[in-house]
């Protein structure tokens, strides 16, 4: 399948309701970067990421447009390794992880999408095919939600037919968070699985308090207590919190999964395929942490990462996350009691209305 052609287009998506967390603050909207990989056969592949706030939007889509989608016409789409790496080096001096991951993700999504429509196969038939009912969570974005409305967001998601919550902590004050996680806890029952997500906030001090303040409440995890860069500050919080830790949406190469991984300071590693620079290495973070014993979740896009999950034995939760492009989507993913079951479309199966998504192009 040679490559003839690259489309790249970016949106600005509103958010239904303005969500909060404790390090972007109010997040009203996101960015949208799609790639439509046209080939000489005729089949389309198509590929995206996507930004908080849409900061880095414009870098990611002139990243995909000038720099890495002229590399790859006229090559083979069913070369992948070669491809994905061939992009990784030609960006490699301003990149190793950032904005180019992002702008690989959006390519290599597109390249395997192609071979899935290539081949007849849905992705998690084509990536391993393990099993397509997939544990879900409900990710909220909620850090600022009083503590009525968080409760009546659990209630909400509940009706939509989750059986497993993320809630945000990272108030100013620790007993805050400490009430809201105890009363999220009593509301929900012993044994309703219940995360919390600190995205960052902490030192390593405060993270080993707050995971001890929370120890009572039975968390499933605790993700990202700290700086995505302080391994040795991760194994701390892992050895003397008590509580399993989760983090990965902000890594962006296999290398800082492996580094986590190797000290022990990730009980679930979260690859985001969106952000890690597509399915070529989000594939090699599931297999390393299968080698360590260790299951998998996700950050995001959740209409492509059900396909991960599925195709791979170490799954643990996918999280149905805030930033949904539901509205977006002709058959956008089904939710009943707890489970998400990957669809049999050929690739990742994603069709979007485009003339929905026209009147937010950037």
């Amino acid at each position: 399948m040679k490559i003839t052609q690259i489309r790249t287009e970016h949106y600005r998506i509103p958010l239904p309701v303005v969500l909060s967390d404790s390090t972007h603050g109010d997040i009203s909207h996101f960015g949208l970067i799609v790639t439509r990989i046209g080939t000489a056969a005729g089949l389309e592949g198509m590929g995206y990421t996507y930004c908080v706030g849409d900061i880095g939007g414009s870098a990611i889509l002139a990243l995909v447009r000038d720099d890495l989608a002229p590399s790859l016409i006229g090559e083979d789409a069913g070369r992948i390794e070669r491809l994905w790496e061939r992009m990784w080096w030609h960006v490699h001096f301003v990149g190793r992880g950032g904005a180019a991951s992002f702008a690989l993700a959006a390519l290599d999504i597109g390249l395997w999408d192609l071979r899935g429509k290539a081949q007849e196969e849905p992705w998690w038939r084509l990536l391993g095919g393990h099993d397509p009912r997939v544990p879900v969570y409900a990710g909220g974005i909620d850090l600022q939600f009083s503590l009525n409305a968080l409760l009546k967001q659990a209630d909400e998601f509940q009706e939509q037919g989750f059986r497993a919550i993320k809630m945000k902590v990272g108030r100013d004050q620790l007993s805050e968070d400490v009430e809201r996680v105890a009363a999220m806890r009593s509301h929900l029952g012993a044994d309703f699985p219940l995360m919390a997500d600190a995205n960052m906030r902490w030192r390593v001090d405060e993270a080993i308090r707050a995971a001890r303040g929370m120890a009572d409440c039975n968390l499933f995890w605790l993700e990202e207590p700290t700086i995505p860069d302080d391994v040795a500050g991760h194994a701390r919080i892992a050895r003397e919190g008590g509580l399993p830790i989760a983090t990965g949406e902000n890594f962006h190469t296999v290398y800082e999964f492996q580094q986590m991984i190797a000290r022990g300071a990730i009980s679930f590693p979260e690859p985001d395929v969106a952000t890690l620079g597509g399915v070529t290495p989000w594939l090699k973070v599931a297999h390393l942490a299968e080698a360590c014993n260790l299951p998998v979740t996700t950050h995001g896009v959740h209409d492509l990462q059900v396909h991960l999950l599925a195709a791979i034995p170490n799954s643990s939760y996918l999280e149905a996350h805030g930033f949904g492009l539901d509205r977006f989507i002709r058959n956008p993913l089904h939710i009943e009691e707890g489970v998400a079951v990957a669809p049999e479309r050929a690739g990742h199966g994603i069709e979007f209305d485009w003339d929905a998504l026209q009147e937010h192009r950037v």
